[in-house]
């Protein structure tokens, strides 16, 4: 699947992309329910198809996406670091962890509804 943006139908192509910018949202939503993996598949999603949004506010999407992978996976191993030590010192690094990720799921998923690029949060 071709998903660059041509000359040709450049609507068709760009609704493609946001349609995989989307899918990237879900693929964190199902975080919660299938143990992290889709977590995975979507930052993979987003490597392969970063070159197709550049100069395009989805860009900013992909790298919000990324990001919050990043930071997941931050989150998740040093809790599981801590877990080795104490369970509810591990729930003091988790919980935070899940909450940024709703929070950046609720914030890039209610801007790409809207159309609107990502400001990064500095």
């Amino acid at each position: 699947m071709n998903t660059s943006i041509t000359h040709d139908n450049p609507s068709e192509d760009f609704a493609a992309l946001k349609k995989i910018t989307a899918t990237v949202y879900l693929c964190q939503v199902l975080t919660f329910a299938l143990a992290g993996f889709p977590l995975l598949a979507g930052v993979a999603i987003n490597f392969f198809y970063r070159n197709n949004v550049k100069g395009t506010w989805l860009e900013s999407h992909f790298n919000w996406q990324i990001k919050t992978v990043w930071v997941t996976l931050a989150g998740f191993a040093l809790s599981g670091l801590v877990l080795m030590l104490d369970i509810q010192l591990s729930l003091v690094v988790l919980i935070p962890t899940l909450l940024l990720l709703i929070y950046r799921i609720v914030i890039g998923w209610s801007n790409l509804t809207a159309d609107k690029p990502l400001k990064e949060l500095s």
